[in-house]
Order: structure tokens, then sequence, then C-alpha cells
């Protein structure tokens, strides 16, 4: 893409950021509701498409159905294999009006579905039904988030061709608000501690069962104030923060991850290269530290319609 990425500044459309995602929580719980689990939560997210974030094929007793968050029309849509559907706006709202929207939405192609209505991974969350507060929605600065989305979906499907081992597919988590790719040695790992507020221990277990490799993309929030790449190992072997990576990035101890300002990337001469340097110095630093087979789960990256070795060359 030639293209220039977007500026992207946290500041200026935080009180948007918050309400939307509160508002994909909504959606993807619907999902969670709806969905067979799948190993490490893979049941859940959200992916980009070319109008925002959708959920994919879901079944209920009539078929399939889906919901888009278009950021292009900006509105949500509904819609069932049976050629039902329905909209509604994306402008500014409650929480609980937008909630409420949903079930209707949902009601009215045919889907009966009830989601636990309560915010996860977020400090002293309230009910989705009692959040009336008025939130705001600034339609370019969403624009602009999904304008970046769109570059950096395609760099993280680029990365996760170069691995022949397990690998998430590229998508975006509803409660950590972040898009993410992981890869896997392949043996397992510790049992995690948990702690994350709002979501059962149970959960994070079965999402860290095995050593991983993870990178992905946050937009900004308390933890991290401005849009940044992130990267991190778990468990963290020994060595890996002192790994030498991508120049422009450093380990932040506080989150455990070696980070990379957006900022960094939309400025740079190449800001797909730079990105890609990123993601993989940072996995290699994962997987030379943690001794992963690296010879047997690695290989260069996809070329479209070049056919990939059956082996590591």
């Amino acid at each position: 893409m030639n293209a220039p990425w977007p500026k992207l500044d946290f500041q200026e459309w935080a009180e948007t950021a918050v309400a939307l995602h509160l508002w994909t929580q909504i959606v993807g719980k619907v999902r969670l509701a709806t969905t067979p689990w799948l190993n490490h939560s893979w049941q859940v997210p959200l992916y980009v498409t070319a109008r925002g974030l959708g959920t994919s094929a879901m079944p209920y007793s009539g078929g399939i159905f889906d919901m888009e968050f278009d950021f292009v029309k900006h509105r949500l849509m509904a819609r069932a294999s049976d050629g039902r559907s329905a909209a509604w706006p994306l402008a500014p709202q409650s929480v609980a009006a937008f909630y409420a929207a949903v079930m209707t939405m949902l009601r009215d192609i045919g889907v009966e579905v009830a989601i636990h209505a309560m915010p996860n991974e977020i400090a002293d969350p309230i009910p989705f039904a009692e959040d009336d507060r008025p939130r705001p929605y600034d339609a370019e600065a969403v624009q602009r988030f999904f304008q970046a989305l769109v570059r950096i979906d395609r760099i993280l499907k680029l990365f996760r061709t170069g691995f022949v081992g397990k690998a998430s597919p590229v998508h975006f988590f509803w409660g950590g608000f972040d898009l993410a790719a992981t890869r896997f040695s392949g043996r397992a790992a510790p049992p995690h501690s948990g702690g994350m507020p709002g979501l059962p221990d149970a959960v994070m277990r079965e999402a860290y069962s095995h050593e991983v490799s993870s990178a992905g993309f946050w937009p900004g929030g308390d933890a991290l104030p401005t849009p940044a790449f992130y990267s991190y190992a778990y468990p963290e072997p020994p060595g890996f923060r002192d790994s030498r990576v991508t120049a422009e990035a450093e380990f932040n101890p506080t989150l455990g991850e070696f980070v990379l300002a957006y900022d960094a990337v939309r400025t740079a001469s190449d800001p797909e290269a730079l990105l890609l340097d990123f993601l993989s110095t940072t996995y290699a630093a994962a997987a030379t530290a943690g001794k992963w087979d690296r010879e047997a789960l690695e290989r260069p990256l996809g070329i479209p319609g070049r056919v990939q070795p059956a082996t590591p060359e």
C-alpha cells in the first residue's frame, strides 16, 4: 500500500475508543455465546474486513449469521443465511442503548441469544444495560483507526506465512482491544497465574497452556497511552528481554514486552519493512532464548501464487 499510514493520537479519540471497545465486547460476546470453544479462545475474536471488524459466520438454529462493524458507512450489520438483515448506526450513544439495539437486531433476524452482559478485562466494569452515560463517536478517528488496522493486518498475515508450526489466525481480541498473532513452540507451558480483571483465571490458563511468542498492535489505553506494537514471550525465557531487536524498539519492564511506537512505523521510509523487522527480530529473540526447534518450525515468507516447500528449507 503506497498511501501514507494514518496519524493516530489516542488522546484525541480516547472517549470514542473506550466506547468502541465496549461495543466490540457486546458483539464479541454474541460470538462467545454461540460458537463452540476453540483452543486459546480462538472462537471469540473479530477479524479485519474490507469494511471494518467482523465476526465471521456463527451458528444458530436457522443456519448461520454474522455481524460486522462497518467503519465506512459507520453502522453495525447483522446478517442471517436466510436473507434477513438488520443495521444500527454507529453514532454518539450510550453503551446501554447500543446493547439494547444489538439484542433487538438479533431478534429481528431470528437469532435468540443471551450473553454475559458485563465487560471483561476492564477495571470497575459496569453492566452493559446499566451504562447509560452518553458516549461520543468520532467517525473520522474511527476511520483512521480502521485504515491503520488494514495496513497492520496485511503485515501480520505476511509474517504468519513464515512459520510451519502451530500459529493463530490474525485476530482482534475485543477483551484487550488489540490485533494479535501468536506462534507456538509445541511445548506445554507452566500454568498461568491469571489475575486479569474481569476474566476467569481458567480462561487465562487455557490461553497460555503452551509456550508462545505473541505480537500485535495496541491503539492505546491506561497501560500504554500511545498506539504501539508489542511482542512478548510466555513463559519469558532467560535472556529474552536483553536480546537485540529492531533498533527503534525497547523492552518495557512494566508490561514485560518489547514495544515499538506506532509513530516510528508510520513515519519510517518503509513502514511495512520496519514492522516486519520488529515482528521477526522479537520472535527470533523469543525462539532463540526459549530454545525452540527453529529449523523445523520456520520457512520463508509466502509469495502469492507460489506453492511453499513441503518442508522448511
